[in-house]
């Protein structure tokens, strides 16, 4: 390995280790380490200004900055809190009915708005009810946090992680609901069987002063009416256009800044969109372009080329292990890490496969897989399990971090057990070969039909 290759190494792992051990700032760490890569590739004349054009990815900035907008807008509006209430009376206070009903809207919700901001939404709505009732809050509170983590997988703007590789690997809103939704929608099922075993004792609670909660009327909850009104035909619009940006030519990222260009031009055309602005979480971008730039560096230096053949060396000549591989072991990293500097490493690495001729449809989805339901593994695998975790300890029954391995990692176990017998079963599917399986006597071997075992 040569200087190059050192220098752009040890700038890497300095700012990876501060990010991991939150020594520094995330945001503050990683601009200082973009900052570095970049003089050094300067100065060692293998990465330069011209190339940060080449290695941000501002399709998943423009689309994570359009929908933050979106939902700052809606997330004053009390919507969240009138679903909430309205959820919990239709289940009349019974214990394993509001688990179902509040940890379903968490994951319905998880799938089109940032997880954290439902998490933060839903979980004191979930409190308040849990101590109306007298009833253990541990249950619905950890079912909320884990199907929030299981619902993002199911769509593209449901998690960071899935913008990133759907904008890599060019994958539409309606590839991720064809791939991801059924192996989502299974887990979940099963997750909500093993709940209901795990947590028997306490939904078998008879709750009271269920006339309290029957009592409460989540139309008070709503502030504003009409500002609801208008961003709700907002938000139907820009999952339409979800659908549909394949054939109309969209970027996701351009889906997202027609709806927050609209939203703001209905809601609020003459005021000064600086108190939106600021609910965009505005660090957590420059955070996403700082690490593109960082990987951009190892990129140019070719440290990704050495790790690609480390990593996936046999690639072309087992696929589908290549493919669980990844499945677990970015599933076991992102329950010890935060999944998102994960995803910007191997993105490059799964790229350069492709550069190669290798079909690599099956290591993308592997790899949303297994970042997205690993987040569930611990309770720093996630940020919405942290929340979770900090907002339980204001209540009688604070989540421990053994309480939720005891309850995280078998979730994440089956999250992970369901997608690797979907990636077996469907290869094909999931490869993107489908068609030339199908039409393979008739035209002979095609270049995507990889041996699989």
């Amino acid at each position: 390995m040569g200087t190059i290759e050192l220098i752009a190494g040890a700038i890497f792992v300095v700012t990876f280790f501060f990010i991991l051990t939150e020594r520094i700032h995330r945001t503050v760490i990683g601009l200082f380490g973009a900052v570095a890569m970049l003089l050094a590739g300067m100065y060692f004349d293998f990465y330069h200004p011209e190339d940060l054009m080449h290695v941000v990815d501002f399709n998943t900035l423009g689309l994570l900055f359009g929908m933050m907008i979106l939902v700052g807008m809606l997330e004053h509006t009390g919507v969240f809190q009138y679903l909430g209430i309205w959820t919990a009376k239709k289940t009349k206070g019974n214990p394993w009915h509001l688990l179902v009903a509040l940890s379903g809207i968490t994951a319905i919700l998880s799938m089109i708005l940032d997880n954290v901001t439902t998490i933060i939404l839903i979980v004191p709505i979930t409190i308040i009810i849990a101590e109306m009732l007298k009833i253990n809050p541990v249950p619905i509170l950890m079912a909320e946090a884990l199907l929030s983590n299981i619902g993002g997988v199911g769509t593209l703007v449901g998690d960071p992680p899935n913008i990133m590789i759907g904008s890599a690997a060019n994958l539409s809103f309606n590839a991720f609901l064809e791939h991801t939704l059924p192996v989502v929608i299974v887990t979940w099922i099963i997750t909500l069987a093993f709940f209901k075993l795990l947590f028997r004792k306490d939904l078998a609670q008879e709750p009271q002063h269920v006339e309290q909660l029957m009592k409460m009327d989540e139309k008070t909850a709503i502030k504003e009416p009409d500002v609801v009104k208008k961003l709700l035909w907002v938000f139907v619009l820009v999952i339409a256009l979800f659908f549909l940006h394949s054939t109309f030519h969209l970027a996701p990222a351009v889906v997202a800044l027609i709806g927050a260009s609209l939203a703001l031009v209905l809601v609020a055309p003459k005021h000064d969109p600086q108190a939106v602005l600021e609910k965009c979480e505005l660090s957590v971008l420059l955070f996403f372009g700082s690490l593109f730039v960082i990987v951009g560096g190892l990129e140019h230096a070719g440290i990704l080329e050495h790790a690609t053949n480390l990593i996936t060396g046999g690639a072309e000549n087992n696929l589908l292990l290549t493919a669980i591989i990844i499945l677990w072991a970015s599933a076991i990293l992102s329950a010890i890490v935060d999944n998102i500097p994960l995803t910007v490493a191997m993105i490059p690495i799964i790229t350069y496969l492709g550069a190669q001729g290798i079909a690599t449809e099956l290591l993308w989805w592997a790899l949303a897989f297994g970042v997205g339901f690993g987040g569930n593994g611990s309770p720093i695998g996630s940020t919405a399990g942290v929340i979770v975790v900090a907002k339980s300890e204001k209540t009688e029954n604070p989540i421990s971090f053994i309480d939720w391995m005891k309850q995280g990692l078998p979730t994440m176990a089956i999250g992970l057990t369901v997608a690797t017998l979907a990636l077996v079963m469907f290869t094909p599917y999931f490869s993107g070969t489908v068609q030339a399986h199908a039409t393979k006597a008739n035209m002979g071997p095609t270049p995507l039909d990889l041996p699989t075992h």
